[in-house]
């Protein structure tokens, strides 16, 4: 992309539902950006979300057609975004796409193909990377705290399951949920992983094993260097969502704990207790969500490199395919 972005940024966003909803709203209060249309199959959807924040409603093709769009925030249905993000590409507007890109890793090459040779900027939506406590973690594994990273172990656990019919178009635990997981092991370990094992069962819901997926999983993954992860996910957690981190070095340790509504603690003869964590990711990851689209637009506007790519995107599906592969065989994968 030649031109230089004017100092407002406007955009096109594609998907009103939940998660569009919350970039449309922090869209609507990141400085010098605008939203100029909402695109959804559902009209009304698109009507009230629009109105909400000042937008009009169109068609993908008339969105795109409009000179004053710069970028795009792709929202919608996971089977959407790889052709969105292709069109998008061709329109030479720059994207924010929501994760995964695709579900298929040829459908995810070819999309990479297109923003390629359209030269726009590609921006994956893994918004864990920017959680306060997450980024600042990262940061001090960056500032040499801890030596050199020998372990990371991530625990990612959901309040309860999703609804069946939602699993069944997901793409499948690995796909959908501990997708996130595979780019903060990236991210955290700072190579990639070469080998993969991965266990899952169903021990939440026998129904989720009928329609083909787990709902409990656990994946051990290694580097070349001999750096090791440790992922464990659960569809369901009895106290709220569960998000921690711990990363193991040389020199020492670092943690990332779940983050709870008050930080108030009652302490008396029968026990020392304090609040849940927060209940979803809505509210766990709220700042997350705000700080990943604020990088998205600083980056873009300045033409900096973006901190998040469309080959990380790849990376993550590439695990995700591998961690289905190892369970469905039994065996490890080669990366």
């Amino acid at each position: 992309m030649d031109q230089l972005f004017p100092r407002m940024l406007r955009f096109a966003q594609f998907g009103a539902g939940r998660i569009g909803a919350i970039h449309a709203a922090n869209l609507a209060s990141t400085p010098d950006t605008q939203l100029l249309y909402i695109v959804d199959v559902n009209t009304d959807a698109a009507r009230a979300l629009a109105v909400r924040h000042g937008a009009q409603v169109a068609g993908v093709e008339a969105a795109l057609a409009d000179p004053r769009v710069d970028a795009v925030i792709i929202a919608s249905s996971t089977d959407t975004h790889a052709d969105l993000a292709i069109a998008a590409a061709r329109a030479g507007k720059a994207i924010f796409c929501e994760k995964p890109i695709d579900l298929s890793l040829k459908r995810v090459d070819a999309c990479l193909a297109a923003v390629k040779k359209a030269k726009v900027p590609m921006f994956v939506g893994f918004n864990r990377r920017f959680d306060p406590s997450f980024a600042a973690l990262h940061a001090r594994i960056a500032r040499g705290d801890i030596g050199a990273v020998e372990q990371v172990i991530i625990s990612s656990r959901d309040p309860g399951l999703p609804p069946i019919s939602y699993l069944k178009v997901s793409g499948g635990q690995f796909r959908d949920m501990t997708i996130h997981d595979f780019d903060m092991a990236r991210w955290l370990l700072g190579e990639e992983p070469v080998e993969l094992f991965a266990y899952g069962s169903c021990l939440v819901d026998p129904a989720v094993a009928k329609v083909g997926d787990t709902d409990s999983a656990m994946v051990v993954m290694k580097t070349a260097s001999g750096k090791l992860c440790h992922i464990n996910n659960s569809r369901r957690a009895s106290y709220g969502y569960d998000q921690r981190l711990e990363v193991h070095g040389s020199k020492g340790r670092l943690t990332a704990g779940n983050r709870t509504a008050t930080t108030v603690e009652l302490a008396d003869a029968s026990a020392v207790s304090g609040d849940k964590p927060l209940f979803f990711f809505l509210e766990r990851y709220a700042d997350a969500y705000r700080a990943e689209l604020a990088a998205f637009v600083q980056a873009v506007s300045n033409r900096q490199p973006l901190p998040v790519t469309a080959h990380d995107g790849r990376q993550a599906i590439v695990l995700a395919e591998a961690a289905v592969k190892s369970l469905q065989t039994g065996r490890p994968v080669k990366i």
